[in-house]
């Protein structure tokens, strides 16, 4: 099957945390995608050098926009450009959508648990809010891994009280002040009370870097999940 490159064109850039960013593109002939799906970004220089890189999409589809999350890595080729850099007007190219095992449908009736690491909860956002657009009454429970407040995506989506989902978070180093927990890496106790809200047959999506996303489904298999529903996405 021949690659598809499109033309996608940067119309806006929404801060998340000091130095994530979401970038909003506008992709014409865009054919939809599922939430949990990426999209491959491809640079091209003046001199002919092209770079590629993998981004998950942040949001649902919407006509023919699509949202990226970006993390500007400090010695990153690629990133800090589209995080900071490349002006809002200017065009790129993408390919996609990509993936279909890491990916959420509304038509699902299992209760879910997504896990994120830091930056992996960008595809979770997207089917966090498929979920909300779609007045799905199956219950998500997120579990959410940061170094600390300042470090969280997504906040405004995640604070405003949507009943069907469940948000615990867990800061590994800068807990805020009314925090109970203190600060720490994931443990089975963080997992233990919304693995027991699941059904034998539920879904739980996983994403981070890769020694987190070992570490998640070694913790979900020890409190008895079946690892034939444990779904991963993971980078770095």
């Amino acid at each position: 099957m021949a690659v598809v490159w499109r033309r996608a064109r940067l119309v806006e850039r929404r801060p998340q945390t000091a130095t994530a960013r979401t970038l909003v593109l506008t992709v014409p002939d865009w054919p939809g995608h599922l939430p949990g799906q990426h999209v491959d970004v491809r640079l091209t220089a003046d001199d002919g050098y092209q770079a590629v890189r993998s981004y998950s999409l942040a949001a649902p589809t919407e006509g023919n926009r699509i949202e990226l999350g970006v993390q500007a890595l400090p010695d990153g080729e690629v990133s800090p450009y589209l995080a900071d850099a490349l002006p809002i007007g200017a065009d790129v190219e993408v390919r996609g959508p990509l993936g279909n095992w890491f990916v959420w449908r509304p038509a699902q009736r299992e209760p879910a648990l997504l896990v994120a690491g830091g930056s992996g909860v960008v595809p979770l956002a997207a089917m966090i809010r498929a979920h909300r657009r779609s007045s799905s009454q199956v219950p998500l429970h997120l579990v959410y891994s940061v170094r600390g407040a300042d470090d969280v995506w997504y906040r405004d989506h995640l604070d405003d009280g949507h009943p069907g989902l469940d948000v615990r978070f867990v800061y590994t180093r800068k807990p805020p002040p009314d925090t109970t927990r203190g600060p720490g890496r994931i443990t089975a106790d963080d997992l233990a009370d919304p693995v027991a809200r699941l059904q034998p047959s539920s879904p739980v999506y996983v994403c981070g870097p890769t020694g987190f996303v070992e570490t998640v489904g070694d913790l979900l298999t020890g409190l008895g999940r079946n690892p034939a529903t444990i779904r991963t996405e993971r980078f770095g």
